[in-house]
């Protein structure tokens, strides 16, 4: 037997190995297998005329099939286009800064020569990852608020007309933007803080003998080593390119009517539909969101392949 067929059989053989690493996994296979796929069964109702006459498999199974019906309302909807914009527009935006400015803190924060300084700064940018949107939103409200919030307060004191800023929609792109970067900072930073200091000293220490200043050594070994998690961290993110937090959308703004042409997003549409209009035509916006989510992470995953093969995540 040759050592090609040798190692074939070391493979294919059950080891005592592989039942440890299989027990291991059993608890998350299931809660995939229970949270994950036998919900996708649901799907079914994005192509019925869901009623609700009894059990959740009776009423599936007695409810009249629609075709492309319920997803018709998404797509020949006067408010279609504006939705698909904000939805597209503001993750486009999202996963530009959501990279750019924690990998930039990360750099400066690993920086420091002080790490009791460093962690202090850390728990203060990971602190809002904790708060829920229904809290931020409250907060916003004590600053915006027309009769009784700080900044409207502070603009009197200078003599200048409060702003009733939850009627204005030129303002709350920028709100957005900041609220979701704010909160999500401290996440982000963590994780290319946690790369950071993962890289080998010995490189740096090279280059410190060979006269490299701390702008070079973040430029040709702190970024090229992070590159891989960077890559990965992006891809997960056009993943979602058709989500939106749902929080920072619906909460923040206050579901004020003033601001729909600047702060609706599909998942917002999706949970205003499923109060007023057919669960089919909520179900099929969800179905349209992972399917487009599936193909955008395939095609950037492909793209990143095409690029660089080694940073691919499949």
């Amino acid at each position: 037997m040759n050592a090609k067929s040798e190692r074939r059989r070391l493979r294919t053989r059950w080891r005592t190995q592989d039942t440890e690493l299989t027990l291991l996994a059993l608890p998350t296979t299931v809660w995939y297998i229970l949270f994950c796929f036998l919900p996708m069964f649901g799907l079914v109702i994005a192509f019925k005329d869901f009623k609700i006459h009894g059990g959740f498999l009776s009423n599936v199974i007695h409810s009249q099939w629609t075709g492309f019906k319920n997803f018709e309302f998404l797509f020949k909807s006067n408010d279609a286009w504006v939705v698909i914009r904000n939805t597209l527009g503001y993750n486009m935006i999202f996963i530009i800064l959501g990279i750019a400015i924690p990998v930039i803190l990360a750099l400066m924060i690993g920086q420091l020569h002080s790490g009791k300084a460093g962690k202090i700064y850390q728990t203060l940018m990971f602190l809002p990852y904790f708060l829920s949107w229904v809290v931020v939103s409250a907060i916003v409200w004590s600053f915006l608020s027309f009769d009784k919030g700080i900044v409207n307060q502070f603009l009197a004191g200078l003599g200048m007309d409060p702003v009733n800023w939850y009627m204005e929609p030129k303002y709350w792109p920028y709100f957005l933007v900041f609220m979701n970067v704010w909160k999500g900072l401290g996440y982000g930073m963590v994780v290319y803080l946690a790369t950071i200091t993962g890289i080998d000293g010995t490189y740096y220490e090279a280059a410190v003998i060979d006269g490299a200043s701390k702008w070079q050594q973040a430029r040709f070994i702190t970024l090229p080593l992070m590159k891989l998690v960077i890559v990965m961290m992006f891809i997960l993110a056009v993943g979602r390119i058709f989500y939106t937090d749902f929080g920072l959308f619906f909460q923040v703004p206050r579901d004020s009517n003033s601001l729909f042409n600047v702060a609706t997003t599909i998942d917002v549409l999706v949970y205003k539909q499923l109060k007023t209009a057919t669960v089919g035509m909520a179900s099929a916006s969800a179905f349209v969101q992972s399917v487009m989510g599936c193909l955008t992470i395939l095609l950037a995953n492909w793209i990143v392949r095409r690029v660089d093969p080694d940073s691919a995540m499949m």
